[in-house]
């Protein structure tokens, strides 16, 4: 079973994101799950890759938003 650490809840237009920090038996996860029409889809980085995740995140917002 999960535990949830941090949770918090945004929303988007018409889509609801959840983010969520959870733990298992097996380490610490984020989770980061999305609703839209009665649809949810679920990403689950583990906490070792966190921060490649989000570096990775930030450098495409950069070079998408430089002039090609």
């Amino acid at each position: 079973m999960d535990n949830i650490i941090e949770a918090r809840e945004l929303q988007i237009e018409r889509k609801h994101f959840y983010v969520e920090l959870r733990e298992n038996d097996r380490g610490k996860f984020l989770r980061i799950t999305e609703e839209a029409h009665g649809r949810r889809n679920s990403i689950i980085v583990p906490s070792t890759g966190v921060d490649d995740f989000t570096a990775t995140i930030a450098e495409v917002l950069t070079n998408g938003s430089e002039p090609a």
